[in-house]
């Protein structure tokens, strides 16, 4: 998953600040690896009336023709109810791909003017088909029909300050939609002031229109151009990160009777992607970010072990990662002041989040122990918790899982060995030997590698360690590794260290 700088340790000398010069190096790596994005989806948010089967609605493939005299039937019919049923029939008809692409072919004879015209009827229920019917069209696979519904856009933009939850919620959905299909759209909206109209809906009672906000900004945060043009302030009153949105982001993902998985999930993403643009994480910590994170993640710890949800995994993903990239960027004091949730219950929420993903989802394991292994890195204070809940045993035993976890694992090993001979004293003699000989075992280079650097750490404050190791066939173990281009100088200077000290 991410790709790494192998330090070397030089021949024999090779010291406690060289190690952690090296360490430094390749968590500067790490953390640009780690700026991964979600892959982009859209919604479809389907409400049909529970009698439109019965009356005949259930529409197959619709031709040119047949789109049209909908169009027609809906603008010039006599009856309301007669309008409202030709929209109704063609939204059915624009759930299937073909009709979509036909629908588009027929931009030129004016069938989006005519779709646009009924959004901006007077009449409520037209107007509400007229959307339903746009909606379709953005959940499109087609990359043409996002530009198509371009001049239905600005309006979508000024019915998010409507009075209908209901009508919000679909806009926000729909323009969640265009907006990561097309730049386009994304560079018409944002001079109209997309930013601050959904900045006006996170103030909404409704938790629907939240959620869809949440979704709607999410996907604006994953255009190309967000850290230069959309994060940052580039467009006059567009500036995601000038807006009032990040504090009450991190207001609603405050942990909560009002807070649901839903909400959660759309909103932490939003965090994740303005956290990976590094445009100005500085105003997120001020504002909090660490202190609602850990809270969140003490609260998901609590849910897993309470419920049987399998959409938890959907939260704390975003959750971990946000954290992660943060600690990356915080400084000591920040850490120290906002996470004041103690040590202990922290590193004990995050173990339970590993044996769920261990048991569920074991793809998020990488995730869970990258938040562990920043944690660990320069907090003697966590270290301590994790030996003080005599979590190393549970750790080890996540090794076999892959050869990303066995990495990652050995690392947050590292981090606690550093740490000077008392560390040290916890990890040796226990399970670590037997389980550093299995690693030594396998060919993957990142792990051999940091099992090496592990065990140069313990020969250096724990001199009887290497002992143990010459007894368990130690140098045979080494030897595998000896003619590896990436291995030779690190097996060659443990060889020394254990045979000499």
């Amino acid at each position: 998953m991410w790709s790494r700088l192998q330090g070397r340790l030089r021949p024999v000398g090779c010291g406690v600040e060289e190690l952690r010069r090296r360490r430094r190096e390749r968590e500067a790596e790490l953390r640009i690896a780690r700026r991964e994005q979600q892959l982009v989806s859209k919604r479809l948010l389907r409400d049909d009336a529970p009698g439109e089967a019965e009356e005949g609605y259930v529409i197959g493939i619709l031709g040119e023709a047949e789109i049209q005299q909908f169009l027609h039937l809906a603008k010039r019919g006599t009856e309301e109810k007669e309008r409202q049923r030709a929209l109704v029939r063609l939204r059915r008809g624009l759930q299937h791909p073909e009709t979509q692409q036909t629908f588009i072919w027929s931009v030129l004879e004016g069938s989006m003017r005519t779709l646009v015209g009924l959004l901006t009827s007077s009449q409520a229920l037209l107007q509400l088909e007229a959307a339903r019917c746009l909606h379709e069209l953005s959940h499109s696979e087609q990359s043409a029909v996002a530009e198509a519904c371009l001049p239905a856009t600005s309006y979508l933009l000024t019915y998010l300050s409507s009075h209908s939850s209901d009508f919000i919620e679909l806009c926000l959905y729909t323009l969640g939609n265009l907006i990561v299909e097309s730049e386009a759209v994304r560079r018409q909206l944002l001079p109209q002031g997309i930013v601050p109209a959904l900045a006006a809906c996170i103030h909404s009672p409704h938790l629907t229109v939240l959620e869809a906000l949440g979704y709607a900004l999410s996907q604006l945060l994953q255009a190309k151009e967000a850290p230069d043009m959309i994060i940052p302030s580039s467009f006059a009153g567009s500036s995601v990160l000038g807006s009032p949105l990040p504090q009450h982001m991190l207001r609603l993902l405050q942990p909560g009777p009002k807070l649901t998985l839903g909400l959660a999930v759309e909103f932490a993403w939003c965090l994740h992607y303005i956290i990976c643009s590094q445009v100005n994480n500085t105003l997120l910590i001020t504002h909090g970010a660490l202190s609602t994170l850990g809270l969140l993640l003490l609260d998901v710890a609590g849910a897993v072990l309470r419920t049987e949800d399998a959409g938890l995994e959907l939260v704390a993903c975003p959750v971990l990662r946000c954290l992660s990239n943060l600690l990356t960027e915080a400084a000591a004091e920040a850490v120290e002041e906002q996470m004041q949730l103690g040590d202990e219950r922290v590193m004990a929420a995050l173990f339970i989040l590993l044996q769920f993903f261990l048991q569920k989802q074991p793809s998020l394991l990488p995730e869970g122990l990258w938040l562990l292994n920043n944690l660990t890195a320069n907090s003697p204070g966590f270290c301590t918790s994790l030996l003080s809940l005599d979590l190393i045993e549970p750790l080890l035993q996540l090794l076999p899982v892959s050869n990303v976890v066995s990495a990652l694992v050995l690392t947050v090993l590292c981090n606690v060995a550093e740490k000077g001979p008392a560390y040290c004293q916890h990890l040796w003699p226990g399970p670590l030997l037997p389980s550093l000989l299995g690693m030594l075992a396998l060919s993957d280079t990142e792990v051999v590698g940091q099992s090496l650097e592990l065990l140069q750490l313990l020969f250096l404050y724990r001199p009887e360690a290497a002992r143990a190791f010459l007894q368990e066939s130690g140098l045979q173990a080494l030897g595998r590794h000896e003619a590896a281009a990436q291995l030779q100088d690190r097996v060659h200077a443990l060889q020394q260290t254990a045979l000499h000290g």
